[in-house]
């Protein structure tokens, strides 16, 4: 059970958490702090009961608690979401939204659930530009109320409890409420980020919380308490996500909102309404590998890459082989040069979905890869249905959660959660922080007279990369749960770990380990101080710029193994896999 000695052991592992963390770049325009160079794997945890990766000690134990109950991987993943919404303030919280997908192992469905955010009614494709219509730069509206969107984490996850919960709504908040009235203890990497954030102190009640009379960061191994949320919380778990979107609570998250120039109304927290839709399912090899449908391009980007790299030659699971290198960073080139294109809420744009999936179309775009030479910027592809419109320039930024989990029963959740850039919008309404998903659009709405799929329109959810994933074998058996932090990196974070997995049969804790090595269209991105050198410079003689990069996963991995499931978490974060 997760009482006072169950925080008491979350709060020593934090302690001991002996990672060497990087400064912290300027607000939201790189990744996160890092953990330094040259890390070992983590770890693995291994069991035949149940299996619980997050991002925190205290989350995978609030995970574990619900599971001991008898609840099953949902009630699991709620409870550990709300406890990470306190622990981990500055990565996804009740201000932001997510994706999840659900494995329903007695009805053999996989079920997508979106609570992406909305842009409020009154909201302005022009939203990014000046009052003399100049364009804006990202950070003068990242601390704005410009940027919140309408968040939708409880509604989504309230609506897919109605459908596949177990224990009762209320007993999920136990945990994080508990946890929010006795207090946490501040680990090294949320002091960090709290220390080098400049934004989040003009926020008078995030500075109370967050920081001392001088200004200063609390200290790691500071209890932290947050009655206000746990007040929310409470609220939360007798009324339902109708008491954060309806009365007091809306109308205290529109006014901290409007305080900061943004247009979000009550009634736009009312007239939220989370979607249920259909997971996009592709084969790799012999393996079923299902991710999120758009508004995400998590799936459809995961799948492209990966039958880019089956069409293109034999993929290694070796991230340090120049070839494999090579191979990855041009698939990763084609699939998101067609992601900008192509890629929006589909309930206002058309979405070529199973046009940029099917396997004719991966193996044309596949032959414009050449072994030894870069193409340099790739081309969207031409689909001849697809309406004529300009690329996406949204800065999608790594900040971020992610929860695998699988009951006894082998259900099993793949939940993906944001409130956007490190602590969302910095506008702190009821305990917690709002997002600011809003950046998730296009800055632009139009390029040369084209529209962008992308472009904020009322009511509109913008595009994600992330990229819950569950993979099953060739007989229909779960095989793994995944996904990860990272803002647009995600897509290249999953693929490249499923590829370890899949193709290098590498064991879980060194796939979520091993450096990374990516594209998005641009510069070939290598994992600062984890690349060797001479996988540089043979990838610069065949015409890759080379970006060198904290590059800040968060790699949650369960997969299943004779002996039963394997739990493995990234070691540049401060996750924790528990089993029994």
């Amino acid at each position: 059970m997760f009482d006072r000695t169950g925080s008491l052991r979350a709060a020593r592992f934090l302690l001991t958490l002996a990672v060497a963390v990087g400064a912290a770049p300027a607000h939201g325009q790189v990744d996160q702090p890092e953990a330094a160079s040259g890390f070992a794997p983590r770890p693995e945890v291994v069991s035949k009961g149940f299996m619980a990766v997050t991002a925190n000690a205290y989350a995978t134990d609030a995970a574990a608690e619900i599971l001991q109950l008898g609840g099953n991987a949902l009630d699991a993943a709620i409870a550990a979401q709300w406890v990470l919404n306190l622990v981990e303030p500055q990565s996804s919280g009740i201000g932001g939204g997510g994706f999840m997908l659900y494995w329903d192992a007695a009805r053999r469905e996989v079920t997508a659930w979106d609570g992406r955010e909305t842009a409020p009614r009154a909201a302005s494709a022009d939203f990014a530009r000046r009052s003399d219509g100049s364009l804006a730069k990202f950070s003068e509206i990242l601390g704005t109320g410009r940027a919140v969107g309408v968040p939708g984490l409880v509604a989504m996850l309230e609506a897919a409890h109605r459908r596949h919960g177990s224990l009762k709504w209320e007993r999920l908040f136990r945990p994080a409420i508990r946890l929010a009235e006795n207090g946490f203890v501040i680990s090294p990497r949320l002091h960090l980020m709290l220390r080098d954030d400049q934004l989040l102190r003009r926020d008078a009640a995030a500075r109370a919380l967050y920081y001392q009379e001088s200004g200063e960061a609390k200290p790691v191994g500071e209890i932290l308490r947050n009655p206000e949320l746990a007040a929310t919380l409470r609220g939360v778990a007798t009324g339902g996500a109708n008491a954060l979107h309806d009365g007091a609570a809306a109308a205290q998250i529109a006014a901290a909102v409007g305080q900061r120039g943004g247009p979000l109304t009550a009634a736009d927290m009312i007239s939220y309404k989370p979607l249920q839709r259909t997971a996009v399912c592709g084969l790799y090899r012999r393996w079923r590998i299902c991710g999120m449908p758009p508004p995400s391009s998590g799936g459809i980007g995961v799948l492209q890459l990966l039958g880019l790299l089956e069409r293109a030659g034999t993929a290694s699971g070796d991230a340090t082989s120049a070839d494999s290198a090579h191979l990855f960073a041009e698939a990763g080139r084609l699939a998101y040069a067609d992601r900008a294109r192509y890629l929006a809420d589909p309930d206002f744009v058309v979405v070529p979905q199973s046009e940029l999936l099917r396997s004719e179309y991966l193996a044309q775009r596949a032959r414009l890869i050449d072994p030894r030479r870069s193409m340099g910027i790739a081309a969207p592809g031409t689909l001849p249905a697809a309406r004529v419109q300009a690329d996406d320039d949204a800065p999608e930024l790594p900040a971020t959660t992610h929860i695998s989990i699988v009951d006894r029963a082998g259900n099993a959740v793949a939940l993906t959660s944001s409130i956007e850039s490190a602590f969302g919008s910095r506008i702190q309404a009821g305990g917690f922080l709002l997002n600011n998903q809003l950046t998730d659009f296009s800055l632009t709405a139009e390029r040369d007279g084209k529209p962008v799929a992308n472009r904020l329109e009322p009511g509109k959810r913008p595009l994600s990369s992330m990229a819950p994933t569950l993979v099953f074998d060739s007989r229909g058996r779960l095989y793994a749960v995944l996904g990860s932090p990272g803002g647009s990196r995600i897509i290249n974070y999953v693929a490249r770990t499923l590829v370890a997995l899949l193709d290098g049969r590498q064991a879980p804790a060194a796939a979520v380990a091993q450096p990374h090595i990516g594209n998005r269209n641009g510069a070939t991105e290598i994992e600062r101080g984890r690349v060797p050198e001479t996988l540089a410079l043979d990838l610069q003689r065949r015409g890759h710029e080379i970006r060198r990069t904290d590059m800040t996963s968060g790699l949650h991995l369960i997969v299943h193994s004779a002996d039963g499931w394997v739990g493995a978490v990234d070691p540049r974060r401060e996750g924790l896999a528990r089993g029994e």
